[in-house]
């Protein structure tokens, strides 16, 4: 069944807000996806520094890894949530931080990598996992989530969403592509690469490759709907910019909200319903094979 909730916002002065907001919304998606959830938030970015979103198996402290390949790696800084931590180093050290995993700590997993986007994800009901990683206190300018229910694979973290396949680049998704297999099979001979048998992994790597050719995100989406099949809602971030695609046929629920303040998407409307201004929002269900896209 699955959820999805997503939340960009137009206002400067909701930033501060933006973690809490986006908790609540994940929070009223539990009966849709109890099994894990994820998130990924677009904070603050430095120039010239990457953001490296590590995630480290059962049994290993990531406080500790994260120590030692930050004190490894020269002008880096970390900073750690629960399983996960987020290293900050200077462009020109990303490879050097690549070599080091590789050596020192191959079981640890580079889940999402950009200049602003912090992706977390971890098995158990979302409301949890938010509380988990700290999602209330975390500030930012565009949010999305996800909550899933595993009716097709075990329930692990690699199968939790988001998937993100490129830099600042991440997408949710509910439903099931039918033609990934060979989606698959056509990305890997462009050379892209994925970490698990997902399909949601490989519209990600689609849209990735797309934005690769010099196409924005709105415009890849629309690519999309001629390449990928099934039934499918996808939710997408980028740097700047944030998307929402039904498949033609739009069998999966949606609901979006806009304000003057922000543009926030739900498969519900609970879980828009504790948003600020809420009542004079327009909404409405995205229509099918339509792309909507915002960019700040």
């Amino acid at each position: 069944m699955c959820g999805i909730v997503g939340l960009f916002l137009k206002d400067p002065g909701l930033e501060p807000d933006l973690g809490r907001l986006t908790a609540r919304m994940l929070g009223t998606m539990c009966d849709r996806g109890p099994d894990s959830a994820g998130f990924a938030i677009y904070t603050c970015g430095r120039d010239g520094v990457v953001k490296l979103t590590l995630r480290a198996p059962a049994g290993v402290a990531a406080a500790d890894l994260a120590g030692r390949l930050s004190r490894s790696i020269p002008g880096s800084s970390v900073t750690v949530h629960d399983s996960h931590a987020v290293l900050s180093v200077p462009e020109v050290e990303e490879a050097a931080v690549g070599e080091w995993l590789a050596r020192e700590a191959p079981d640890i997993h580079v889940i999402g990598r950009g200049s602003r986007m912090e992706l977390y994800k971890e098995v158990g009901r979302p409301d949890t996992v938010a509380a988990r990683f700290g999602l209330p206190a975390m500030a930012g300018t565009h949010a999305i989530g996800h909550t899933r229910m595993a009716t097709e694979s075990a329930v692990t973290v690699d199968g939790a969403h988001p998937f993100s396949t490129g830099p600042d680049m991440c997408l949710v998704h509910n439903g099931s592509l039918s033609n990934h297999n060979g989606v698959r099979r056509q990305l890997e001979h462009e050379g892209a690469t994925f970490e698990t048998e997902n399909d949601s992994e490989v519209a990600a790597g689609y849209l990735t490759w797309r934005m690769g050719q010099g196409l924005s995100l709105g415009e890849a989406l629309e690519a999309s709907l001629q390449d990928l099949d099934g039934f499918y809602t996808f939710v997408v971030g980028t740097e700047s910019g944030f998307g929402v695609l039904r498949d033609p046929i739009a069998c999966k629920p949606a609901v979006m909200a806009e304000t003057d303040d922000y543009v926030a998407f739900g498969s519900e409307y609970r879980a828009l319903a504790g948003l600020p201004g809420i009542g004079s929002a327009r909404l409405w269900e995205p229509e099918p094979a339509t792309v909507y896209f915002w960019e700040r």
